[in-house]
This record gives structure tokens, C-alpha cells and sequence, in this order.
């Protein structure tokens, strides 16, 4: 067996095992790391700011697991859009196969070694399309693979472009036409995300900006006034005010997060 055939059959096996779960988890262990340690820069800084004491780092626990929470969902909303990208030029690839007179299943297959060479082995669309041709050698139909493709992803364009190839193969229409329609509806997508992204750029900036504005303040004003704030930190009435203060900022943050996060 070749490598790439250990491969595809490993990708396989993982597939089956994670087939009942709703979607794939599309980050890889950097961006777990990252994560981590962004988290735990965060509840160091907290403590520091909010409490002037490192006995805060435990009860600042729940701070870290939100953070936690919320950095990668905007991390999988990143991955899924290249997957996107990525599965749109999958398609062409087989467009284009069947065009060269390759049936759909071999198409596919082929569309695989173009992935290759275009992202590398390890990207996420090679991942899946491993799984797509493992699944259609052991006699899987190819629209369960789609389908189970776009669940793992948890994108709706794949997971439509599935049920509409489904019907089309099914009642004999025009695949490439389908799949042409396909690739058209998803660049207008991604170009039309593209552009509200140049336009919200500049808040997006702003947004960034004036979450670490009051951290400047606070450490300006303890750098020209060394111990203005110690009364805050030395008594249970200053340490349920800073608590306070701390949770309207996060909420802010999440908030400000949410006015600028538009979705196409």
C-alpha cells in the first residue's frame, strides 16, 4: 500500500469515527496552542489590572474558558471561509474533469492530486477530499459523501451544493452546469464578503483600538501617580468595584465584537 493510500484510508477511518458528530473540528494543534497562550496572557494581564495580585488567576478561570469559547469560533468562522474557497476550486477541478470525459467518481479523484499541488496534502480541502475518494473505492455514494463533507465542515454553501448535486445526479441533469452554477454563487459570496470587509475594516480597527484604551489609561495613571489606585485593591469594597468594572468591559468588548461581525 503507498503512502497516499494509507493516507486516504486513515482519513477514512477518522471520518466514520466523527461521522455523527455535527461538524469537524477544523482547527490543528498551532492554533490550539495560540489560543492557549493568548488566554492565558489575558488572565495574567486581568489580574494585574483588576486585582494587583496573582491569588486572582484562579477565580479569573471562567475569563480564560470564555475566551477560550469565543477566540476559536472566530477562528473556525476563518478556516471555514478557506475551506469555502478551497471546495470552490475542488469543483472546477472536477468541472473540468468531466468535461475531459472522466466519469464523476474519477473526476473527484483527480480533482484530489489538483488539490494537492495547489494547497499541499495537509490542507483542509485534501483532508476531506481523502475521505470523499476512500469513501467512493469502498462504494459509497458520492452524495452521503458530500453531504457528510459539508456536516463536518459545517458551511451551508457545501452542505447545499450537496443537495442540489444529489437531486441533479439522481433525475439526470447537467452535473457541470450544475457545478458551474455552483462556483458562481460562491465567488458572488466571497467577493460580496470581501467588500464588506474593506468597508467595515476601518471600525474593526477602531473596535481594536479602544479595547485596550482603558488598559493605557490605567497604566499611564500608575506610572504618574504611583499608588493612586491602591485603595482599590486593598479592601473588599475596591475588589467588588474592579470585579465590576472588569465584567462591564468584557461585556463591552463582546458587544463592540458583535456590531462589527456581519455575516454574509
Amino acid at each position: 500500500m503507498t503512502a497516499n493510500s494509507k493516507r486516504q484510508e486513515s482519513w477514512f477511518k477518522l471520518a466514520f469515527w466523527k461521522r455523527g458528530k455535527k461538524s469537524n473540528d477544523l482547527l490543528n494543534k498551532k492554533d490550539r496552542i495560540k489560543c492557549m497562550l493568548e488566554g492565558i496572557v489575558i488572565i495574567v494581564l486581568f489580574s494585574w489590572f483588576f486585582y494587583r495580585s496573582a491569588l486572582a488567576l484562579p477565580f479569573l478561570l471562567p475569563v480564560y474558558l470564555l475566551y477560550q469559547s469565543e477566540r476559536q469560533k472566530i477562528l473556525r468562522k476563518k478556516r471555514q471561509k478557506e475551506v469555502v474557497i478551497q471546495f470552490k476550486d475542488a469543483i472546477l477541478s472536477v468541472s473540468a474533469n468531466q468535461k475531459a470525459g472522466y466519469s464523476i467518481e474519477n473526476a473527484f479523484q483527480q480533482a484530489l492530486g489538483d488539490m494537492e499541488l495547489l494547497y499541499g496534502k495537509e490542507s483542509m480541502i485534501c483532508r476531506e477530499l481523502y475521505i470523499v475518494v476512500a469513501g467512493l473505492k469502498n462504494n459509497m455514494s458520492i452524495e452521503s459523501l458530500l453531504h457528510d463533507f459539508g456536516r463536518r465542515v459545517g458551511t451551508e454553501d457545501i452542505i447545499e451544493f450537496a443537495q442540489v448535486f444529489a437531486v441533479a445526479k439522481r433525475s439526470g441533469g447537467n452535473l457541470t452546469e450544475i457545478i458551474e452554477r455552483s462556483v458562481s454563487v460562491i465567488e458572488d459570496k466571497v467577493e460580496t464578503e470581501k467588500e464588506i470587509e474593506v468597508v467595515i475594516s476601518a471600525r474593526q480597527m477602531e473596535q481594536r483600538i479602544m479595547n485596550i484604551v482603558p488598559f493605557g489609561i490605567l497604566l499611564y495613571i500608575s506610572a504618574a501617580s504611583e499608588g493612586f489606585f491602591d485603595v482599590l485593591y486593598r479592601n473588599a469594597a475596591g475588589v467588588v468595584l474592579m470585579s465590576i468594572c472588569m465584567a462591564v468591559y468584557i461585556g463591552a468588548v463582546f458587544l463592540s465584537g458583535k456590531i462589527v461581525d456581519i455575516e454574509v
